[in-house]
């Protein structure tokens, strides 16, 4: 077949007489900001404040999202520059002067990556005791890294080739993925590994393969995880997840790219053996909706019988308005993906430049859910993903003269804590479960004692 017949037949139809024809994947990193263009009509003051923050937080962006997702007009402001390009006031004051002095005064490779470092570590790199407490073990007591195990039902795995994204996120929980520090990074290459774990786990129905983007590897490598699964060995194994920005960062994965259609027919296999398969798709914004691409995307993958879950968190600079939560929930309905999560931002990274009170948040939640029909409200929310589990803020109301927050468990390091309501004394400025107080003058939370015993065993096996 010729490379002209070869491009034609990879692509994808947008509607009668229209096609998506196939993009090469261009991608920029911190060493090319002056590259991308449109960065030149800023000023120089801007552009070193980029590389500032770069050299402390992860910088990824492609040619996609820089030509159909961000308005240059609308710059700094607009929604998608805020997502995918780094801000001065992503850093402290203190660590932003910190590293630009060093840049200023042209500071040795050594000496900044020392900084560097140190100023990584206060970020809390990896929040809610991941490290500590949601790996498991096998049989010998030897860590299993590249998986959580959190939740009963739930086992996460992290691909060593899905270990990067399409473009970074810049509030990404996981930032710490990507700064090239092993150390920091969670990640398996051996699906023997998984398969072995996952025999001896009969109560997990769920496995959720998440990163960074497995959509980025090779179908050819996904398909050695998932293919596999298949085998009635692994029938406890209902639903597999598939955690990815790509149909909003890069759609052509699921179009022109040269194994497109290899990935297509693996979704198509999975779901005919019987497997529930669901991506969920992190979306941040209605605007990622709108191309061409994004929608053929979709389309695409809707067609294999695979389901479309969206979730993002909330956050400042962003979405925090309940019009752009109304509006995405209402778009991803009509394009069938179903509305999943809003969660609240993680305690982690550049969480003081993101981060919107939780009385804020659920007012936004509360509003968004107040302009959509029944179909939009399967999203669940505000939730914060923390050590316990995840928490839900149900309302703010007042109880025999208190105001408080109502909250429960949506899931739980004990699955008995689940749906068990429980209640915080109000704090119009906490923004983290940490920050809150039982309310009513109890001195624990119904499940704190259970909790710290956990805690206590896990980081004794852990040490």
């Amino acid at each position: 077949m010729t490379a002209q017949l070869q491009t034609a037949a990879r692509q994808w139809p947008v509607a009668r007489g229209d096609v998506i024809a196939p993009q090469p994947f261009k991608v920029y990193t911190q060493r090319d900001l002056e590259r991308i263009a449109p960065l030149a009509a800023m000023s120089e003051e801007a552009r070193f404040e980029m590389k500032v923050v770069s050299t402390v937080l992860p910088f990824r962006v492609n040619q996609y999202v820089i030509d159909e997702l961000i308005d240059w007009n609308d710059t700094p402001a607009d929604p998608i520059f805020q997502l995918t390009f780094p801000q001065r006031g992503m850093l402290t004051e203190g660590h932003y002067e910190w590293i630009a002095e060093l840049y200023r005064r042209d500071a040795d490779k050594a000496e900044i990556d020392a900084a560097v470092q140190e100023i990584r570590l206060e970020l809390n790199p990896h929040p809610a005791d991941q490290m500590e407490m949601n790996m498991p073990r096998d049989e010998v007591g030897e860590r299993l890294d590249g998986m959580q195990h959190k939740y009963r039902e739930t086992v996460l795995f992290f691909p060593s080739q899905g270990q990067t994204c399409h473009s970074y996120c810049t509030f990404c929980f996981r930032w710490a993925q990507f700064v090239g520090d092993k150390a920091l990074r969670i990640a398996a290459s051996e699906a023997q590994r998984l398969h072995a774990y996952l025999r001896k786990q009969p109560a997990v129905t769920d496995l959720l393969f998440t990163g960074g983007d497995p959509m980025v590897m090779k179908t050819k490598h996904l398909a050695g995880y998932l293919e596999p699964l298949l085998t009635p060995e692994f029938g406890h194994i209902q639903t597999i997840r598939i955690g990815t920005k790509a149909l909003s960062f890069w759609p052509h994965r699921f179009l022109g790219a040269d194994d497109a259609d290899e990935l297509v027919r693996l979704l198509e296999r999975m779901v005919k053996a019987g497997k529930h398969v669901a991506l969920m798709a992190h979306y941040n914004h209605w605007r990622e909706l709108e191309t061409p691409a994004a929608r053929a995307a979709i389309r695409r993958i809707r067609d294999t019988g695979a389901v479309i879950r969206g979730q993002g968190p909330l956050i400042a600079h962003i979405n925090d308005n309940p019009a752009v939560w109304a509006r995405l929930w209402q778009t991803q309905v009509r394009l069938g993906i179903v509305p999943y999560y809003m969660f609240v931002e993680r305690d982690t990274g550049a969480r003081h430049y993101f981060e919107v009170p939780l009385a804020r948040a659920w007012e936004i939640y509360r509003e968004a859910m107040q302009q959509v029909s029944g179909l939009a409200r399967t999203a669940r929310g505000p939730s914060m993903s923390a050590s316990p589990g995840k928490v839900e803020i149900q309302g703010v109301t007042e109880i025999g003269g208190e105001k408080v927050f109502v909250l429960r468990f949506i899931q739980g390091r004990n699955p008995d804590w689940v749906q068990r309501p429980f209640f915080a004394r109000y704090d119009p400025e906490a923004t983290w479960l940490n920050h809150l107080r039982p309310a009513f003058g109890e001195e624990k939370w119904f499940w704190e004692e259970e909790y710290e015993a956990l805690r206590e065993d896990r980081l004794a096996v852990a040490a």
